[in-house]
Order: C-alpha cells, then sequence, then structure tokens
C-alpha cells in the first residue's frame, strides 16, 4: 500500500529499531520494561490490530502506557466471548465499521457456499460447563467415532468440486483428532498434515508453504489458524466440532474469505450433530447474517433469503431440523428458568455477567414486560424500597433496546448518574424521549418530574438503566450522524419508536403529552418538515386496501413512495413534495421499518434514512414518487427492502 519497501522498523522476535520513527511491533515485544523506555507522547498515531484482544493484560499495559494524538484500533470481531468492552478506549464509539454481510455484498469478500450436513456425532451428553462443552470429554467423542472420520471425507468428495485441486483447512477438538483427521483423509488420497501448538515453528511454516503450493490439499489444525495468517487460496473450510464462540466461528470462516484468483468461492462444510441443549447454533448464523435469535430463526426456517449476492447456506434435513429444534426451544426463556440461573450465580451478579453465563441477550431479559430488577427480586435478593410507579418503569425497559446511537445513549446515561432527580425540563428533547421511552405517552410533559423523582426513589430501576445503557452502548454496530436539524437529536441511520421521534420534535396532543397519529405522513410545520413512516411488508390484517401503499427501495439511494390516496400534484401536499426538487425550505425526512411487529410480537422501530428529494412521480390520488436519498441506506436495511419486494 506504502510503495515503499524498505518503510519502518521491526521490534519483534529479538530485533530492535534504531530510529523509532516508524516501528512495527509485537505485542508479546512490548513488555514493562521496554514500555517503560518509550516516552508516552513519543509517537503521535498507535494503531493496535487484533484490537478485540484490548482487555487482555498485556495490551491494557500498552494502552495505559502510551498517549498519542491519535489511536487506531482494527479487528474484524469487536464482539469479544468475555462480555468485557473495548470501546471506552474511543469514547463508546465506533469510528468506521463494515460489518461480514456489507462486505460480502460490496465484493470485498470471497461469496462462500455453506452445507450445514447433519451428520455429526451425537453431543447432547457431553458434560457442559461455564458456557461451553468440556473439551476432554469432547475428544474423546471425536478421535472414537472413525466413522464419522471417514463421512467427513466422503462429503468433502461430494461437495468440493474437485479435491485433488482444494486447499482445505480443518479445525479440530484437539491434538488426537486432527492427526486421526489428517490420517482419515491420506489414507483416501487426499494428501493432508496436522499441526497444533505443540508442532514447532518451523514444522508449521512447512506445512502452510507447501497448503499454498498445492502439496498438501488439507490441512487440520487446533484453533491455531484463527487470526494472524493471511491464506487467500484457501477454497474450502471444515468445521469438525462445535464452535460456541462467534468470534472464533467468523476467525475461522474469514480464513477462506480472502479473495483470490484461485477460487471462485469458499466452500464451508459444517458437521452439525445433535447438541447440548445450551449449545447456541443461532450465534454462527447471527454472525453472518446478524438480528437476534427469532430473526434467525425465521431464516433458517426460509433458508437465509437476506445473504448477499453469491452467497448460499444450504442446511440438509437432518442440519435443518437439529439446528431449529435448538434455536427454538431457547426461544421462549420463562420466568421460572431465568430465576433458578440467576439463585445459581448469585446476589452480585450485574446483569453483563449474567447474560454471559446464561447464554441469554438482553430480548429475553426483557420480554414480557419483566426487567433485571423483578427477576432479582423473584430470585429473593433485596431490590431495596419500591417507588411509585414502578410498575410503568419496569415495562419501558423494554422499550429501549433499539437504541443504537451513542449521542442518545450518553445523554441518557448523563442523566441517570446525577445523584439526584434532575430538574424537569419539558424544552430538553433527551427528556422528553426518555420520558416517553418509559410509557409515559398519555401523561403530559408537565408530570415529568413526578417520573424522575419515582425513578431516583427507586435505586434498583435506576442501577438497572444505567448498566442497561452501558450494554445497548456497547452493542452499537451502526454508524449514525446528527440530523441537520438544530434541537432535533435524531441520528441518520438510527432507529426510533414512533413517540420518540415526536417527542424529539417536540409535537404534543391538546393534553400536553406527546402528539401520536394513525397515518404515515404528518407536518411539522413549525420545522418546514413532512416526516414519511414506511412499512415495507405490510399484510391486510394491520392495513386497510387503501393503505397497502407500494412503496421499496429502487436502490440504495432511490426509493419508490406511494403518497396518501387523496395526494395528487394539484394538493398542497404534493406541491410541497415536487417542491423539495428545487431547493425549497420544506424537508422530506423518511422513516423505514421492514414490518410492524418483530418475531417477539413487539412494535418495531423506524429507521431514519434522512432527508429525501423529489425525482419525478406517476399518477395521482395516490401519487407514485421516486425520491432521490441524500444519504445511501445502511447496507443491512437495504437488503431487508430487496427481500420485502421479493
Amino acid at each position: 500500500m506504502l510503495r515503499e519497501g524498505g518503510f519502518g522498523e521491526t521490534l519483534v522476535a529479538g530485533t530492535r529499531p534504531d530510529r523509532w520513527t516508524h516501528v512495527f511491533a509485537s505485542i508479546q515485544s512490548l513488555d514493562q520494561a521496554r514500555l517503560e523506555e518509550i516516552p508516552p507522547d513519543h509517537f503521535d498515531v498507535v494503531i493496535v490490530d487484533e484490537f478485540h484482544h484490548a482487555a487482555a493484560d498485556s495490551y491494557e499495559r500498552l494502552l495505559a502506557r502510551v498517549r498519542p494524538r491519535c489511536l487506531v484500533g482494527l479487528t474484524a470481531t469487536p464482539e469479544r466471548s468475555d462480555g468485557e468492552s473495548i470501546l471506552h478506549h474511543f469514547d463508546g464509539r465506533i469510528a468506521s465499521e463494515l460489518r461480514l454481510w456489507k462486505a460480502l455484498d460490496d465484493g470485498l469478500l470471497s461469496p462462500f457456499q455453506y452445507f450445514g450436513i447433519g451428520c455429526g456425532p451425537n453431543l447432547s451428553g457431553v458434560k457442559w460447563s461455564r458456557g461451553r462443552y468440556d473439551l476432554t470429554t469432547l475428544g474423546n467423542v471425536y478421535t472414537a467415532d472413525h466413522l464419522f472420520a471417514r463421512r467427513v471425507v466422503q462429503e468433502t468428495a461430494k461437495k468440493v468440486a474437485d479435491v485433488s485441486k482444494m486447499r482445505a483447512l480443518g479445525f479440530c477438538v484437539d491434538v488426537a483428532h486432527a492427526h486421526l483427521m489428517a490420517k482419515v483423509f491420506n489414507e483416501a488420497g487426499i494428501t493432508s498434515a496436522a499441526v497444533s501448538a505443540d508442532s514447532n515453528a518451523s514444522d508449521r511454516a512447512t506445512r502452510l508453504s507447501e497448503l499454498r503450493s498445492g502439496d498438501l490439499r488439507c490441512l487440520f489444525s487446533v484453533d491455531l489458524f484463527n487470526e494472524g495468517v493471511d491464506l487467500p487460496d484457501v477454497d474450502t473450510v471444515l468445521f469438525l466440532r462445535p464452535t460456541e464462540s462467534a468470534t472464533i466461528f467468523l476467525q475461522q470462516l474469514g480464513r477462506g474469505l480472502r479473495r483470490s484468483d484461485r477460487k471462485e468461492c469458499l466452500t464451508v462444510l459444517d458437521f452439525i450433530g445433535d447438541a447440548h441443549r445450551k449449545f447456541r447454533f443461532d450465534l454462527r448464523y447471527r454472525a453472518i447474517v446478524g438480528g437476534t435469535r427469532r430473526s434467525v430463526e425465521r431464516e433458517i426456517a426460509l433458508g437465509f433469503p437476506s445473504l448477499p449476492s453469491g452467497c448460499v447456506i444450504q442446511l440438509d434435513r437432518e442440519a435443518q431440523e437439529r439446528v431449529l429444534a435448538n434455536v427454538r426451544a431457547q426461544l421462549g426463556t420463562g420466568m421460572k428458568a431465568l430465576v433458578e440461573d440467576l439463585r445459581g450465580l448469585g446476589e452480585q451478579t450485574t446483569l453483563a455477567k449474567f447474560l454471559i453465563e446464561a447464554g441469554l441477550d438482553l430480548e429475553d431479559v426483557y420480554s414480557g414486560g419483566r426487567c433485571w430488577t423483578t427477576l432479582r427480586q423473584a430470585a429473593g435478593f433485596d431490590v431495596g424500597a419500591a417507588g411509585p410507579l414502578d410498575e410503568i418503569i419496569t415495562r419501558g425497559f423494554g422499550r429501549m433496546l433499539h437504541l443504537d446511537d451513542a449521542s442518545r445513549l450518553k445523554g441518557f446515561a448523563e442523566l441517570v448518574a446525577a445523584s439526584s432527580a434532575p430538574r424537569a425540563s419539558a424544552g430538553e428533547p433527551l427528556q422528553r424521549m426518555l420520558f416517553v421511552l418509559f410509557g409515559f405517552v398519555r401523561k403530559p410533559f408537565s408530570d415529568m418530574q413526578k417520573a424522575w423523582d419515582a425513578l431516583w426513589q427507586s435505586s434498583s430501576h435506576r442501577d438497572e438503566l444505567a448498566q442497561l445503557l452501558t450494554l445497548l452502548r456497547d452493542r452499537v454496530r451502526r454508524v449514525t450522524w446528527p440530523l441537520d436539524m438544530p434541537g432535533v437529536p435524531l441520528h441518520v441511520h438510527g432507529t426510533y419508536s414512533l413517540d420518540e421521534i415526536f417527542a424529539a420534535f417536540d409535537e404534543r396532543s391538546k393534553k400536553g403529552g406527546v402528539k401520536r397519529i394513525q397515518t404515515g405522513v404528518y407536518q411539522v410545520k413549525r420545522r418546514e418538515a413532512d416526516l414519511l413512516f414506511v412499512t415495507l411488508e405490510k399484510s391486510e390484517q394491520d392495513y386497510s386496501p387503501t393503505t397497502l401503499y407500494n412503496d421499496y427501495a429502487i436502490s440504495a439511494t432511490r426509493f419508490h413512495w406511494e403518497s396518501q390516496s387523496s395526494c395528487h400534484e394539484g394538493t398542497s401536499t404534493g406541491r410541497r413534495y415536487i417542491a423539495t426538487r428545487l431547493g425549497a425550505k420544506n424537508r422530506v425526512l423518511l422513516f423505514v421499518r421492514s414490518r410492524k411487529k418483530d418475531a417477539r410480537g413487539v412494535t418495531m422501530p423506524y429507521t431514519l434514512l434522512g432527508r429525501a428529494f423529489y425525482l419525478e412521480h406517476r399518477g395521482g390520488r395516490p401519487m407514485q414518487i421516486q425520491w432521490e436519498l441524500e444519504s445511501p441506506m445502511p447496507a443491512w436495511l437495504y437488503q431487508e427492502t430487496k427481500v420485502a419486494a421479493g
């Protein structure tokens, strides 16, 4: 990239820089003594690769020592399996993000064909502890099952176009399993080898070189090539063991996703057996397509319609039945089971630790109108004195799970951090938005002080809100930016409930509360703005024949929208829409959601696509308008619009 072969010096494996101007260092070389030799402000820019390790002690020492003008963290897997956040190094924000499905859609990675094959060993009885299989027992199952090893050879020969030309990586449970697989493949005429952390560096380098040159067709390992190895010619990946961590699954899948002239696509073979009831198949598929357990359940049942172009996930009948049964069994997480898990972990357990140890999502805890405090209370833990509005506040937490812009989360967190209830101010948009999120939609904003006083009386609920906001901030993965409309704290590509949107614009009902509407359009006259609310997937159950509008994305920057049935170019509304093409002051803001209810039956929020400009229209009553978006739609939503449009 720099086109300077001699750029920089290295600090690795005994080499030491002379000039210390541009240094490439391994974390192992930056021990405590050497770090203390470097002045904290010596480097203007510090770039840390594999930044998901930042919570580890060695990385923490580095980050605590250096004080650069610019810190850059790079990682393909920002989510850590232990739940530790790395975002505090960057004020809780991700500067730029390219998720797997977007990189695939943009052609930056190789497309893949993934085959889930239901012939794996039965692991339902293998010991399970602290969120994972017992490795010793798991290894014994796989090394004893020679029939499975031979089945892997057969399936590889079926699914790979030409095994005599493939370059494959196989991920195994332990060293014995890796050697067994190499032996069985060699016996079948597929030149293979096994390497592990026990292999010396020279042997590992030789085997990698043989795989690159084609002298080896398959290299089996034990979590050895998860990261730090560049193998663009790998065209086949074999998952020969269950992977509990979505991060490790992505790392292993990523070994084959580098583009190369030698391959058209990556072939992935995942051998799926009966799993322990606590094993989560949804994690691997969420790593690919995103979403929640329920949305992934829908993807599995429908054959993964939302995949990027050129990619295929095909589960055979046995695999699909096993995966669906596993995912569905974990969807209905009941109160009794949650309380039992919490009691087992103890009273000092935080919400974050509970989610990790129990293998749950926030959506599991906050379904059915319950909250973390009610779980703790049901477990017999002390939650302090009750407040006068606890019932309303309890239901409010579940309405906050869509919060996804750092500005809103930071503002709410600062509000909650105060030692005493803040002075209510209906002129503060963030206070109005939090007020309606808690469910005070039929109360006037003049009642806001009562709500804050009640929240501060219930210390458990206020502490819970602080924990929840931190977790929501840590799972923010979308890049948003402020809407260019002073006094309206909305972010383009942020998601908002209808009540939040009207609270942000300070649109009020006659009784002094937030404005509520029944139609999909609204004019904010004070702001010279037309708000358009679009639901892509409409059902006759939820919409009348006159409101089943034909709305869809034509491209990432162009959107087809039908006006209300009474609108035509001669009406004042029609003229306002058309005038946006001519630079009129009036703005059109487009809010879009995929469907009315999500898989949990909860009302879905809208994503603000930003400002839209009139391009052209056909007809009238309704007008069929094409809008040009000021900013392209986010890739995940554009993909959903394509699925909704069929």
